[in-house]
C-alpha cells in the first residue's frame, strides 16, 4: 500500500492564528486518517481509521 504524503490543515475555526490539530483527509483513501498537534508538527502524528474519523466527524457535526 501506498501511503500519499500528508497534506495538513487546520479546521477554519483556528483563523485566529491559535494552535489547533491538524489533519491529513488526503489519505484517506488509504483507509487512514493521520492527526498531529499544530505546535509540534515534528512530533508524534495519531493514524486513526478512515471509517472511524469519518464517523467521530459525523457525530461532533450532530452535536
Amino acid at each position: 500500500m501506498t501511503i500519499d504524503t500528508p497534506q495538513w490543515f487546520k479546521s477554519s475555526y483556528s483563523s485566529n492564528g491559535g494552535n489547533c490539530v491538524e489533519v491529513a483527509t488526503n489519505t484517506a483513501p488509504q483507509g487512514i486518517v493521520p492527526v498531529r498537534d499544530s505546535k509540534v508538527s515534528a512530533g508524534p502524528v495519531v493514524t486513526v481509521g478512515a471509517s472511524a474519523f469519518a464517523a467521530f466527524i459525523a457525530h461532533v457535526k450532530e452535536g
